[in-house]
């Protein structure tokens, strides 16, 4: 089983800190969980959290022994970390352990020396200080994650899920992935290099969604749906579906919808054994030919390439990009 230690360092990020439980815990390989979740901190029982809030978190540092993934959630405090926790840290890289952060956890891998030569991101407001603090880290600013290897980080609050789902699905791929954002009511996949912000306008009305649209359209991606099928599910105008679809997803309907289909298509690899043009065909990419040239774009390999690496057991997707995909 799949060792997490979770570090939090107060006053932690209460939100922040439940991510990992949520994802991980929620994750079944071959109906038997796939990770095993532990939280520690310097000084176990109550731990300060930014507000008026108290977590009990019952293990100390010694989580991180053995651990496959070492993760830092997010913290008030950006600088003097506890020499304690960044040994920890230190220690658990040397030994080839997973290393993420969410949020201003960066701050504290970064004071680790863990991201120098390396790209790294945090919640947005952070991003210019953790530049000028800590020149040699390469800071990537407005991206909901960066994977670095067997070092990555994220944005605040739900990049932190983003980027869990994202390393499950690197550990045990696509079908497994999905069951758990479906279970977290969380969209599968967002790619890392999505911008954290929304840069245009909000929808007029916060109880219009397009929530059901997506549904419905998840359940038929292998037809063919122009917009304006889409718009009138939505029973809106073409031009309204476009601009409240990008500010729901922050992505073009037709861009969702494509990488929606590869998704499906790599999970089909995954988990069946249906050739490659059925696969192409149910996952509404049409051939053979377009879902390679999507696979390749995306995670660096070929369809059978993809299927090989799945049914060996290890990582099928290559490390995100960070490349904008709008």
């Amino acid at each position: 089983m799949h060792r997490v230690a979770v570090l939090a360092v107060p006053p932690v990020t209460a939100f922040d800190l439940t991510i990992p439980e949520l994802v991980f815990g929620a994750a079944l390989v071959g109906g038997s969980p796939g990770y095993e979740v532990r939280v520690g901190t310097p000084e176990p029982g109550l731990v300060a959290a930014t507000g008026s809030l108290q977590v009990s978190v019952p293990h100390g540092l010694d989580v991180v022994d053995g651990a496959h993934t070492v993760i830092v959630t997010g913290t008030g405090a950006r600088s003097d970390a506890d020499p304690r926790v960044l040994a920890a840290l230190r220690g658990a890289a040397a030994a080839g352990s997973r290393i993420a952060s969410i949020c201003t956890g960066a701050f504290v891998l970064a004071q680790a020396g863990l991201l120098d030569g390396r790209r790294a991101t945090t919640y947005w407001p952070f991003t210019t200080e953790l530049a000028e603090r800590f020149p040699r880290v390469e800071v990537v600013g407005d991206v909901l994650f960066v994977d670095d290897g067997d070092v990555l980080s994220s944005a605040g609050l739900m990049a932190g899920m983003d980027l869990c789902l994202h390393l499950v699905r690197s550990d045990h791929g696509a079908a497994v992935a999905n069951a758990v954002a479906r279970l977290a009511l969380a969209v599968p996949v967002r790619f890392g290099g999505q911008a954290q912000t929304a840069t245009g306008p909000l929808p007029e009305s916060r109880a219009f969604s397009l929530a059901e649209t997506r549904a419905w359209a998840l359940g038929r991606l292998d037809e063919p749906l122009p917009l304006g099928e889409l718009a009138a599910h939505a029973h809106t105008s073409v031009r309204t579906l476009t601009r409240r679809f990008q500010a729901e997803t922050g992505l073009t309907p037709l861009r969702w919808l494509l990488e929606q289909r590869v998704d499906r298509a790599r999970e089909l690899l995954e988990v069946t054994d249906l050739p490659v043009d059925r696969v192409a065909e149910r996952s509404g990419l049409g051939s053979a030919d377009s879902l390679r040239h999507h696979l390749l774009r995306r995670v660096g390999l070929t369809p059978r390439a993809y299927r090989e690496r799945a049914r060996q057991g290890g990582s099928a997707a290559p490390g995100t990009s960070t490349t904008p995909v709008r």
